[in-house]
C-alpha cells in the first residue's frame, strides 16, 4: 500500500481534508483537517488526484479539538466527520464551501462573492441540537440485532449513544437496541431503520420504526419500546416500506402508541409532523432561515406568494399570517396532509397543492414573491423555467447543497434575476453540511 506524509491545506465540500502529494496530485484525505501533517494511505488513485485515509497524525492542527462524543472520537461513527475541528473553524470552512461553489460553478466575481456572502450564522447549540436522528440497522459481533451508523471507513458499526440528540436521550440507541432485540425474540421484524424525534419545546418524543410490510407484533413492540424509553406520552409509529432496496416507498403508516404524529413549536406556531414527513432537524436554525427569508422578501399584506417544496409548512404558516394569499406546493402526500392540518390548527389559510412544483407552476398565476426549498438535487431546468416565466419580483432560494444552488443560480440569472446575497446558516454542526438562503430580485 502506497503511503506518504503530506500537509492538509484546506477542506473540500464533502468533508475531506485537501493536500498535495510530492508529485503534485491533489489528495483528498478523510479525517484530515487544515494544519495537520499526516501520513496517508492511498485508497483510490487517478491521474489527477488520489483519495486517501489518515494513517498517522504526525503533527496535529492547532484547530483540532477533542470531540464531545466518544463515538465520533473513536471513528466508529461517521455521522459527525468534523467533530474533531474547532467550531469557529467549521463555520469558516462552511462559508468557504459556499464561496467556492459560487466562484467555481456560477463563475461569480470573487470580490462580489466575498462582499455578498456574510459569515456563516452559528447554530444555537454545537451538540444536542437535532430534533431528529435516524439509526441504521445491522448485526453486532455476536450476530445480534443492533442500531448503529456507518464508520468513516464505510463499515456498519454498532453505537450506544449519540451526542446530537438532546442530552436526556443521548443513550437512546442503547435503550432501543435492547428493547427491539427483546421484542423480536427469534423473529426478524423486518426493521430497516429506526428514527427518534425529540422536542425540547413541547417535550414530545416519537420513535419511528421503518419496516418492510408483513406480520409485525404491534402490541408487544409498542409496550417494550415504551418501557425502554420511560417517556410520558411517548409515540411509537411504524412506517411500512415497499419496493426495491434502491426505491423504497412508503406503503402506509401505523400508529402503535400515541397520536401518530410528533408535536413541535416553531416560529411561535404549533405543528404536528408525521413520521415520513420532512421537517428541518434544527428547530432554532429553521427559525433563522425564516427570518432571512422575511428580511429578503419583505412580505406584506398585499402580496400573493408561492411556497414551493413547502413540506409541512415551515415557511407557509408564517407567510399565511402576513400576506393576502399563499399557495403552497408539495409532492409528498404525508407532508401535504400535515400542512393542511397545521394550517387548520393555527387558524390560517393557504392554497395547498399536492404535486410536483415544476409541473404546477404554470397554473399558479402571477405571484409577487416566491420561496423555494428544494431537495439536495436542486430545482431542475423545468422549475427554473417556470420561475423565470412567473414574473415574480423576488425569490428566496433555501438550499442545503451549495453545488446545486450555484448551478441553479446560473440559470436564474440568465432568466432575468440578479443575486442580492447568499447567507450560509449552520444547521448541522460537526458535519460539512451547510444551509444557505439566497435572495434574488427581478432585473428591470
Amino acid at each position: 500500500m502506497n503511503t506518504e506524509t503530506i500537509s492538509i491545506e484546506s477542506l473540500a465540500y464533502g468533508g475531506d481534508g485537501v493536500g498535495h502529494l510530492a508529485d503534485g496530485r491533489v489528495a483528498f484525505v478523510a479525517g484530515g483537517f487544515p494544519g495537520d501533517e499526516c501520513q496517508v494511505a492511498y485508497v483510490n488513485t487517478d491521474d489527477r488526484f488520489v483519495r486517501a485515509r489518515l494513517e498517522n497524525l504526525v503533527e496535529a492542527s492547532p484547530e483540532r479539538v477533542q470531540p464531545l462524543c466518544p463515538e465520533a472520537a473513536s471513528g466508529r461513527c461517521g455521522g459527525c466527520p468534523w467533530a474533531g475541528l474547532a467550531y469557529d473553524a467549521q463555520l469558516r470552512w462552511k462559508r468557504q464551501a459556499v464561496i467556492d461553489a459560487l466562484e467555481r460553478i456560477a463563475h461569480m466575481d470573487a470580490a462580489w462573492v466575498d462582499a455578498h456572502v456574510p459569515a456563516c450564522i452559528a447554530s444555537k447549540r454545537e451538540w444536542h441540537y437535532r430534533n431528529k436522528v435516524e439509526f441504521e440497522v445491522g448485526l453486532d459481533v455476536a450476530g445480534r440485532f443492533t442500531l448503529g451508523m456507518h464508520a468513516r471507513g464505510g463499515d456498519f458499526t454498532p453505537i450506544s449513544s449519540c451526542a446530537l440528540i438532546p442530552g436526556k436521550f443521548s443513550q437512546a440507541p442503547k435503550a432501543l437496541t435492547g428493547a427491539l432485540r427483546f421484542a423480536a425474540g427469534q423473529e426478524d421484524l423486518g426493521i430497516e431503520r429506526v428514527g427518534i424525534r425529540v422536542s425540547t419545546r413541547t417535550n414530545d418524543v416519537e420513535v419511528a420504526l421503518w419496516t418492510s410490510t408483513g406480520r409485525f407484533p404491534r402490541a408487544r413492540v409498542a409496550q417494550v419500546v415504551g418501557e425502554s424509553m420511560s417517556v410520558k406520552g411517548l409515540g411509537v409509529t411504524r412506517v411500512l416500506l415497499k419496493g426495491s432496496a434502491k426505491e423504497r416507498k412508503v406503503a402506509g403508516v401505523e400508529s402503535l402508541r400515541g397520536r401518530g404524529s410528533w408535536n413541535e413549536v416553531i416560529n411561535g406556531m404549533n405543528m404536528l409532523i408525521s413520521a415520513p414527513s420532512f421537517f428541518q432537524v434544527n428547530t432554532p436554525g429553521a427559525e433563522v432561515l425564516t427570518r432571512l427569508v422575511f428580511e429578503g422578501l419583505h412580505p406584506n399584506g398585499l402580496d400573493y406568494m408561492l411556497d414551493l417544496y413547502s413540506g409541512a409548512g415551515t415557511f407557509t404558516l408564517p407567510l399565511a399570517h402576513e400576506v393576502q394569499r399563499v399557495a403552497a406546493v408539495e409532492s409528498a402526500g404525508s407532508s401535504v396532509r400535515d400542512l393542511r392540518r397545521n394550517l387548520e390548527r393555527n387558524k390560517l389559510d393557504a392554497d395547498v397543492i399536492g404535486g410536483d412544483a415544476a409541473r404546477e407552476l404554470s397554473g399558479l398565476g402571477a405571484p409577487d414573491k416566491v420561496v423555494v426549498d428544494p431537495p439536495r438535487s436542486g430545482l431542475g431546468e423545468k422549475a427554473i423555467q417556470g420561475l423565470c416565466a412567473s414574473g415574480a419580483r423576488a425569490i428566496a432560494y433555501v438550499s442545503c447543497n451549495p453545488t446545486t444552488l450555484a448551478r441553479d443560480l446560473v440559470q436564474l440569472q440568465a432568466g432575468g434575476y440578479q443575486v442580492e446575497r447568499v447567507t450560509p446558516v449552520d444547521m448541522f454542526p460537526q458535519t460539512y453540511h451547510v444551509e444557505t438562503v439566497a435572495i434574488l430580485t427581478k432585473t428591470s
